[in-house]
C-alpha cells in the first residue's frame, strides 16, 4: 500500500459538483417544461450572487494584503506584480485580436434583418447610460480606479478600487518592523479565515442557485431567437473554446503542464460558474485550490485577485466580437485600421469588468461610446445592445468560464516564472485532483475545525512510515506518491502553514 492510497475517497454524492450538476439538470427540465414559471426562478441565482458579492471585496483585500506583505520586500513584490501585469497585457491583446479575427471570418451579424423589442430597447438604454459614465481614460481613472473613501469600495463592491486600497495597505504593512508586520499579517489572515467560514455557509446554496439560473436561461433561450443571434452565440463559444485549448493550451505546455488536466482540477468551480454565470462565486475556492496544488501563497494571493480585474480573456473576446456584430447587423463595415484602434481602446476599457453577470454589456457600451465616431452613434449603440441583451446570459457563462480558466493558467505560469511553483506537487495534483480535497474540506467543506483536518494528515504520515515511503505533509494536506521526500515548495516570505517532512 502507498501513502497515496491511504487517503479515503469521498462518495460522489457528498461532493458539491454532483449537486450542482443535479441542480443544472433539474433547471434544464424545469425551463423546458414550464418556461413561464422558470423565468421567475432567476431570483435564486441572483440572490446567491448577491450574497457572494458581500464577501468578494473582503476576500480580495485580505488575500492581496497577505500575499504582498508576507513577502516582506517591496522590490520583490513589485517584480511579481510587474510580471503579472505584463502577462495580463499580452493575454488581453491576444484575446481581443482573436475576437476580431473570429468576427471578420464568421461575420455573425451579416444579413441581419430583425428588430429589437421595446423591452430590450428600454433595458439597453439603461446599459448605455451606465456605460456613458465610465467612458474615456479620465473617467476610468476617476470613476473606476481611484477610491473616493476607504469603506465606499467595500460597500459598492468596486473590485478595482478595493484592489488599489489593498495594494496601498500591503505596502504600508511591508514597511513595518518585522515582528509587528508578522502580527499584522497574522491578524488579517485570521480575518480571512472567518470570511472563508461565511463562504462555507453560502456555498451550500450553490446547487439551488444553479437550478434557478439554468431554468431561467433555458426558458429565455427557448422563447425563440433570431438566427444571427444563435450564430453569434456559436461563434463566441467556439472562439472561447479555441482560446482555451489552443492559446492557453500552448502557454500551459510551455510552462510544463496540461490544460485539460487543469480544467479537470477546477471542474467543481466551472460547474458552479455554469449555474451562476459569475466567476466571482468561485474566487475563494480558487485561492485555496491553487495554493494546495503547489503555487506559492504570495503568487496566488496577488495574481488571482488582480486577474479578476486585469485578466478577463473571455470578456475581451466578447467585446471585439460584440462590437463587430453590431456593425455588421447595421450593414456597415469597419475598416481594419479602425478595428485596430477599437481593440487598442478596449485594452483599457476591458479592465475592471469583474465577473458579475451583465458587466460585459456595460463594458461593451462604454467601449463603443468612448470610440464614438460615425460607426457608433448613441442610437446605433442602443439598438446594438438591445439586440445582444436577450442572449447575454448565455454568453455571460462563456465569458466567466474563460476568465476563470485564464486566471488559473496565469497563476500557475507566473508562479513558475517567478520560481514559486512546486512542479512535482503540481504534477501529482493534476494526475490525481483528489490530493487537494483535504485542503478544500478544511477551508470550504462541511468540516470546519482544524483538529478534524489534522487527523487525515497524521494517518498519511503513519502509513508512509510503515510502507517505506517518504511523505511530505503540511496543513494544506499536500502529499506525494513519488516514493521520495518532496521538499516544500519554495516560498519567498513567511507562511502560516507549518511544513514537516516525515520519513
Amino acid at each position: 500500500m502507498t501513502a497515496l492510497e491511504a487517503a479515503p475517497r469521498k462518495r460522489f454524492y457528498t461532493q458539491l459538483w454532483f449537486w450542482v450538476i443535479v441542480g443544472i439538470a433539474f433547471g434544464i427540465v424545469f425551463g423546458m417544461v414550464a418556461p413561464d414559471a422558470a423565468k421567475g426562478a432567476k431570483w435564486l441565482a441572483d440572490g446567491f450572487i448577491q450574497m457572494i458579492k458581500v464577501i468578494v471585496a473582503p476576500v480580495i483585500f485580505c488575500t492581496v494584503v497577505v500575499g504582498i506583505a508576507s513577502i516582506g520586500n517591496l522590490a520583490r513584490a513589485g517584480g511579481l506584480a510587474l510580471k503579472a501585469l505584463f502577462y495580463f497585457l499580452v493575454a488581453t491583446v491576444v484575446a481581443l485580436t482573436i475576437g476580431l479575427v473570429a468576427a471578420n471570418v464568421f461575420a455573425p451579424g451579416s444579413g441581419f434583418a430583425g428588430q429589437p423589442s421595446a423591452t430590450a430597447l428600454a433595458s439597453a438604454a439603461k446599459q448605455v447610460d451606465q456605460g456613458s459614465q465610465d467612458a474615456g481614460f479620465t473617467g476610468f481613472i476617476l470613476n473606476d480606479l481611484l477610491p473616493t473613501s476607504f469603506l465606499g469600495p467595500f460597500v459598492e463592491n468596486e473590485v478595482l478600487r478595493v484592489l488599489v486600497l489593498a495594494i496601498l495597505t500591503a505596502c504600508s504593512v511591508t514597511l513595518l518592523a518585522a515582528p509587528l508586520r508578522k502580527r499584522v499579517v497574522g491578524s488579517i489572515e485570521t480575518i480571512s479565515k472567518v470570511i472563508f467560514g461565511i463562504i462555507k455557509l453560502i456555498m451550500w446554496a450553490a446547487p439551488v442557485a444553479a437550478f434557478g439560473g439554468m431554468a431561467y436561461t433555458v426558458a429565455q433561450f427557448g422563447a425563440g431567437s433570431l438566427t444571427n443571434l444563435v450564430k453569434l452565440m456559436g461563434v463566441f463559444w467556439g472562439t472561447c473554446a479555441f482560446f482555451v485549448v489552443a492559446v492557453l493550451g500552448l502557454v500551459s505546455w510551455w510552462a510544463g503542464f496540461n490544460i485539460l488536466k487543469v480544467i479537470r482540477l477546477i471542474k467543481d468551480e466551472l460547474l458552479i460558474i455554469v449555474g451562476t454565470s459569475s466567476s466571482e462565486s468561485v474566487l475563494p475556492r480558487l485561492l485555496t485550490k491553487l495554493e494546495a496544488a503547489g503555487a506559492s501563497k504570495q503568487t496566488v494571493g496577488l495574481v488571482i485577485p488582480t486577474g479578476y480585474s486585469f485578466n478577463l480573456d473571455g470578456t475581451c473576446i466578447y467585446l471585439t466580437l460584440g462590437a463587430l456584430f453590431i456593425i455588421q447587423a447595421g450593414n456597415e463595415h469597419l475598416p481594419v485600421a479602425a478595428q485596430i484602434g477599437l481593440a487598442l481602446l478596449m485594452v483599457l476599457t476591458s479592465k475592471g469588468a469583474a465577473g458579475i453577470t451583465g458587466a460585459g454589456l456595460v463594458t461593451l457600451a462604454a467601449s463603443l461610446q468612448a470610440f464614438g465616431g460615425e460607426f457608433f452613434s448613441a442610437e446605433a449603440i442602443a439598438v446594438g445592445i438591445a439586440l445582444i441583451i436577450g442572449i447575454d446570459r448565455v454568453m455571460s457563462e462563456g465569458r466567466a468560464l474563460t476568465n476563470c480558466i485564464g486566471n488559473v493558467v496565469a497563476t500557475l505560469v507566473i508562479a513558475r516564472w517567478n520560481g514559486e511553483l512546486d512542479r512535482e506537487r503540481l504534477k501529482a495534483v493534476l494526475d490525481d485532483p483528489s490530493l487537494v480535497d483535504e485542503a478544500m474540506e478544511l477551508e470550504h467543506g462541511s468540516q470546519a475545525d482544524d483538529e478534524a483536518g489534522d487527523e487525515p494528515e497524521k494517518e498519511l504520515a503513519a502509513v508512509g512510515a510503515s510502507s517505506g515511503y517518504e511523505v511530505a505533509t503540511e496543513r494544506t494536506g499536500r502529499v506525494t506518491s513519488t516514493g521520495k521526500t518532496l521538499p516544500p515548495a519554495e516560498r519567498t516570505g513567511e507562511r502560516g502553514d507549518a511544513h514537516e517532512s516525515v520519513r
